[in-house]
């Protein structure tokens, strides 16, 4: 399925949430429509969130990945490992996220090409400068805005295991599994998979 993004700072407020997008999965195998999995989500606290507030605030990042979640990744997700469950979420914000998927392509694999094992934080400041120039939206953006964003960018990339450690900045290669490459590849996202780093 494909969803025509524009950049968006959403990942401010909805960086990794791993666990929350298994428990969406879960729902999703069940048949339920996706008003059915929100009514449940909110009604059961499937996230265990201490506040009703921020349910509301990452449920819609949620279910857009489980959008683009086909019934043998959420199979994988529910089923397989943590390092399967970690890359498919991956897969999803960059399927959900452009601005996101931009910089893993750009940044990320290209390192991972030159055998440069380094994320700077002149990497992360190029890239949005350059973002700033092409894009009207990503310039309107507050510096605090987009230095969230930066940091959930880091946060994302030490919650799906690219980051060695949360403050250090040696990036690490992903182990992706074969048969979840092989279906990635299978269903015409092998940018996808190629922006991991493969």
């Amino acid at each position: 399925m494909t969803i025509e993004l524009e950049y968006s700072s959403s990942l401010n407020g909805a960086s990794f949430l791993l666990f929350e997008l298994k428990q969406v999965a879960k729902l999703k195998r069940m048949d339920l429509t996706s008003e059915e999995i929100r009514r449940r989500v909110v009604e059961e606290n499937l996230f265990q969130f201490e506040k009703k507030g921020r349910i509301n605030r990452t449920l819609p990042s949620i279910m857009r990945r489980a959008e683009v979640i086909d019934s043998v990744l959420a199979d994988l997700m529910v089923e397989g490992s943590i390092e399967i469950s970690k890359v498919i979420n991956l897969y999803a914000i960059m399927k959900t996220d452009l601005l996101f998927f931009e910089f893993m392509n750009e940044v990320i694999s290209e390192k991972f090409r030159n055998n440069n094992y380094l994320i700077e934080k002149k990497d992360i400041n190029v890239f949005f400068t350059a973002k700033a120039e092409q894009s009207e939206k990503v310039a309107s953006w507050s510096a605090i805005n987009t230095e969230k964003l930066k940091r959930a960018f880091m946060q994302v990339l030490y919650e799906s295991g690219l980051l060695k450690e949360r403050r250090s900045n040696e990036l690490n290669r992903l182990i992706i599994d074969q048969q979840l490459r092989e279906h990635l590849i299978h269903i015409g996202d092998a940018q996808y998979v190629h922006a991991m780093g493969e």
